[in-house]
């Protein structure tokens, strides 16, 4: 069966409690109404990035729990998993194969050689400030370029190979058999390599890796989605393809109509924005800024942000930075609750309008519990991207659920995940420029949002109906 389009968590597996089993007691304790879906972000034993630099795909991190606990998860809720396409860890048994035994190893052409002449070099799309390779030493003394676009922990895929095929094709049938809903193709537009290119996004490589990703998922009942964060054109495309995307575009969007007061660009948006997608405001990453290009001006970006450094309180532009260790210029770390000032009543609105747009709304931990920046996790690990990443204790979500904006949040979720008319067509109706419109119709049954960006005031309207 296909997700449910109700409202789905995106948490790591030890971030609401310590490991899984508490983090499954926590959603049905405190969020059984709310979420119906849940997208736990990588929990297998990893070298670095929190997950994201796999070693195995066989086994859940034991510092998590079991392959049992996912799928008793997987019971109760709409179930999505990651699967790192472009990359494996640099500790991983394949890589440190090849590491010891170089061009004899089985292994060897899963990796791709980093010596790239300065010509192509300048041609690969990056989005940090380092090139795309990382020097390595053999043990017979020997030293090796080798493409790594990300962290050094992380080690590009070389998808010519048919060994790397081989491998993928067994991981990601032992990740579908575990029946989960989705699998998100993390960092899928950088798996698509040919020198003299961009190295990004490459058609139709593109849809030829999809179209065999597919192949081996489908048979099993599971869903793709692939991780595109960059221009909102992409997005598009995925979609015209029938795949689902994200809305990437919305988190910055919002902040402008928040912030400024006028809700024109993101009306221009929602006439044209994929309506198969998972929507965002917040993530485990930084807030998207390059996902808006052309749906903002440049000036239009400038002054949300420098809204956003004013009134998010606490948060700086150092933290975004090569000092906190910030491997993506183009993404900014702060909290989406601070980022609106801790504003209670702009929170429930940018959430209202998130939960209006078209497509299946995804809410972060953090943004569930309207949490703030921490300040102190960020200055103790000195890494950007943990200002939203507070690990809570049960004990902390019991008394944050008590709060007055998490406890609006959720009934607003439960509204939009109980009321038919979501399930309709979706209208955006004329207003004026500082006034947000959104109708929802399905038969007899209609649910409107009625927001002023400049006041955030709000109303929903919507039509009785009965729910078991």
């Amino acid at each position: 069966m296909a997700i449910q389009n109700k409202v789905q968590l995106i948490t790591y597996a030890d971030s609401l409690g310590v490991n899984l089993p508490e983090l499954h007691y926590v959603l049905r304790k405190h969020f059984s109404k709310a979420i119906h879906g849940v997208h736990i972000l990588p929990f297998y034993p990893s070298s670095s990035d929190k997950g994201f630099a796999p070693l195995t795909y066989d086994e859940v991190d034991p510092r998590f729990g079991t392959w049992e606990d996912i799928e008793k998860i997987g019971q109760d809720f709409d179930l999505t998993i990651d699967f790192m396409i472009n990359h494996i860890s640099r500790q991983s048994m394949y890589f440190q194969d090849y590491s010891e035994n170089g061009a004899e190893s089985e292994y060897a052409d899963m990796f791709l050689d980093g010596a790239v002449e300065e010509e192509d070099l300048a041609k690969i799309y990056t989005r940090k400030p380092s090139p795309p390779y990382q020097e390595f030493d053999h043990p017979d003394g020997s030293r090796e370029r080798i493409w790594s676009t990300f962290d050094t922990e992380q080690i590009d895929l070389n998808y010519s190979s048919a060994k790397t095929r081989e491998v993928v094709r067994n991981m990601l049938i032992k990740l579908a058999r575990h029946n989960p809903k989705m699998i998100r193709l993390d960092a899928i537009a950088y798996a698509t390599k040919q020198l003299g290119t961009s190295c990004f996004f490459l058609e139709p490589q593109i849809w030829e890796l999809l179209a065999w990703c597919k192949d081996y998922t489908n048979v099993f009942n599971v869903e793709l989605l692939p991780e595109v964060h960059e221009h909102h054109s992409y997005q598009q495309k995925l979609a015209d393809k029938g795949y689902w995307c994200y809305d990437f575009s919305l988190p910055m969007l919002v902040l402008h109509a928040l912030h400024s007061g006028t809700a024109k660009p993101l009306k221009a948006w929602l006439k044209i924005c994929p309506r198969k997608q998972i929507t965002t405001l917040d993530t485990h990453d930084g807030i998207g800024v390059v996902d808006v290009d052309g749906l903002l001006t440049k000036d239009e970006i400038a002054k949300t942000l420098k809204t956003l450094y004013k009134k998010g309180s606490n948060v700086k532009k150092a933290y975004s930075g090569p000092d906190y260790q910030n491997l993506d210029v183009y993404q900014l770390n702060c909290t989406y609750y601070s980022a609106l000032g801790c504003n209670d009543d702009a929170y429930i609105a940018a959430r209202a309008i998130q939960f209006f747009t078209p497509g299946v709304p995804q809410v972060y931990y953090v943004g569930l519990l309207a949490g703030e920046n921490d300040i102190e996790l960020l200055e103790r690990t000195k890494l950007g991207r943990n200002i939203n990443r507070h690990s809570y204790t049960l004990e902390e979500i019991s008394e944050e659920v008590k709060r007055p904006v998490v406890e609006r949040l959720l009934n607003l979720i439960e509204f939009r995940n109980s009321h038919p008319a979501f399930d309709g067509e979706f209208h955006l109706l004329e207003s004026e420029e500082d006034v947000l419109v959104i109708e929802w119709v399905n038969g007899e049954h209609r649910a409107t949002l009625d927001l002023n960006v400049k006041e955030y005031n709000m109303e929903i309207e919507w039509t009785q109906h009965r729910t078991n």
